[in-house]
């Protein structure tokens, strides 16, 4: 299709134009006088909102994403995910919302027929507004266009009173302005302070978990809202050579033992490891690993005390990956974030679990080496290289919502820089937000437990003495701002997680009753 452009054009070549495009069964692109009116020849950025509230509803999403990266629409980011209470017609089951941004070349028309046609796909039918339904797919932005006609209104009308479509709108942003586009989305909302003043006059961050509005993660066959409380994960490294416990659990039975413990101990997560990441620890095979993981996962699994539990394998292998969710993992912990796999985004795109992504330069067998623990400022520089291997995650087709992130304490670090990451996690989390703020979002895990830097602080050579050090570095980071800790003694460090999730809940709850 040919293409128009009038760019500081007079104002009846304008109105012109935007005749010849209604003629063309294109909505009016209401522009500046001295910006540009094209047809879809290039690509556009958009925002598409995500609902649904009837079936299964993240098999809904799934689907709907899928048809849309097939109609034509490249997606790039993701927002959270929102379990929500019904707006309008409240007598109907609690629905789960997002949205993405994305890049197409469909016209604003031709977009909203791709989606309709994928709304009536998936099942949706002409109901009562605003009433049930298996998903709901609506236009917020086009481009820096604004769109009307007798079908389409973009930005959609209702953005700016609800915030079940707000929250994730503004999850796919920064709060740096990263493009002219996203300037013209903030000057839409016609506050001053743009989408982000909007969001703060509709209440911000202090809806979610108000309002019936939760963050969430979908995982096993539930979904965690991870700000309720810090949850704990116990290591089980099925492995002969890990700093800590290696060659204690290889047999099954030992294994099965100690997973008992960590469940009776209150371990809300194990996290089975069947090869050593410790420093200078050489790769063993696919097969191999496999060999030592599967017998221990199989009979973990099949453990009754396990229910209500979530079981993550620790990998950076996407064959074991797949294998082990296979066998019944609800997550993939990464130490790499893809790096030691080119397949492994490609793999987790389409596992449905959780995935850790966890900061590290080079491997095990490099990681500290001179060259890999090199920084100027170690937590922007975790930042920005944690927010890359992420962002090539989403890219893959994994979702935000479904990701944790891991600033790797211990993993190409120094002393110095292990005790920079306790004391500004929240600083890492504000460098992140700069690009993302639904990643900035994610479920942050932490790993100091029995570290070699607690030894040298504490003068405890052998790791199973650093249990102490372990509570203080837990205890900062879950004051820090830290959703889940990996550690060896489930017990002790209950008690100290327990502690500051009730100083951070009297802490919110005195900010709430000063406002």
């Amino acid at each position: 299709m040919s293409v128009l452009k009038y760019l500081g054009a007079p104002r009846h070549k304008l109105f012109a134009s935007r005749k010849y495009l209604k003629a063309l069964g294109f909505s009016t692109l209401h522009t500046s006088l001295n910006s540009s009116v094209e047809l879809h020849s290039q690509d556009e950025e958009v925002v598409i909102a995500l609902g649904s509230n009837v079936g299964e509803r993240l098999h809904n999403f799934k689907e709907a994403l899928k048809l849309m990266r097939s109609s034509g629409i490249n997606i790039t980011r993701h927002a959270c995910l929102y379990e929500t209470a019904p707006a309008y017609v409240t007598d109907q089951p609690r629905f789960i919302n997002s949205a993405v941004r994305g890049v197409t070349k469909l016209g604003p028309h031709e977009l909203l027929s791709t989606l309709k046609r994928i709304e009536k796909d998936l099942g949706r039918t002409n109901g009562i507004r605003y009433g049930p339904r298996p998903i709901d797919l609506d236009i917020l932005f086009y481009g820096k266009y604004k769109v009307r006609s007798d079908i389409l209104t973009i930005p959609h009308e209702r953005i700016w009173e609800r915030p079940f479509v707000m929250g994730p709108l503004m999850d796919l942003l920064g709060s740096s302005i990263d493009s002219d586009t996203v300037a013209t989305w903030h000057s839409f909302s016609g506050h001053s302070g743009g989408l982000s003043g909007l969001w703060e006059d509709l209440g911000g961050e202090s809806l979610i978990g108000e309002e019936g509005m939760y963050r969430v993660m979908p995982v096993a066959s539930g979904l965690l809202d991870w700000s309720k409380r810090t949850s704990v994960m116990g290591i089980l490294n099925v492995t002969p050579d890990s700093f800590s416990d290696g060659g204690n659990f290889l047999s099954v039975e030992s294994a099965v033992s100690q997973v008992r413990l960590m469940i009776s101990e209150g371990a809300d997560m194990i996290d089975i490891g069947a090869q050593s990441t410790r420093p200078t620890a050489s790769r063993i095979s696919v097969e191999e690993e496999l060999g030592r993981l599967i017998p221990v996962l199989e009979a973990v699994v099949s453990m009754p005390e396990v229910e209500g539990k979530l079981i993550s394998v620790d990998t950076f292998y996407s064959e074991v990956a797949s294998e082990a969710v296979s066998k019944g993992a609800h997550l993939i912990n990464d130490v790499s974030a893809g790096q030691l796999d080119s397949n492994m985004f490609k793999v987790m795109a389409d596992l449905d679990v959780p995935y850790v992504a966890m900061h590290m330069r080079g491997d095990p067998s490099t990681m500290q080496n001179s060259e890999n623990l090199k920084y100027d400022n170690v937590c922007k520089e975790i930042s920005s290289e944690l927010y890359s291997r992420v962002r090539e995650a989403e890219i893959s087709g994994i979702p935000a919502w479904r990701i944790m992130i891991d600033p790797g304490i211990g993993f190409s670090k120094k002393t110095e820089h292990n005790l920079e990451i306790l004391m500004r996690l929240p600083h890492i989390r504000e460098e992140i937000a700069r690009r993302s703020l639904a990643i900035s979002h994610a479920p942050m895990l932490i790993g100091p437990s029995r570290k070699r830097f607690l030894g040298e602080i504490c003068s405890r050579p052998t790791a199973a003495e650093r249990d102490p050090a372990t509570i203080a570095s837990v205890t900062a980071g879950v004051l820090g701002g830290a959703n889940i800790v990996r550690v060896h003694n489930v017990k002790v460090n209950l008690d100290a997680v327990k502690l500051c999730d009730a100083i951070l809940k009297q802490k919110s709850s005195g900010v709430k009753s000063r406002h």
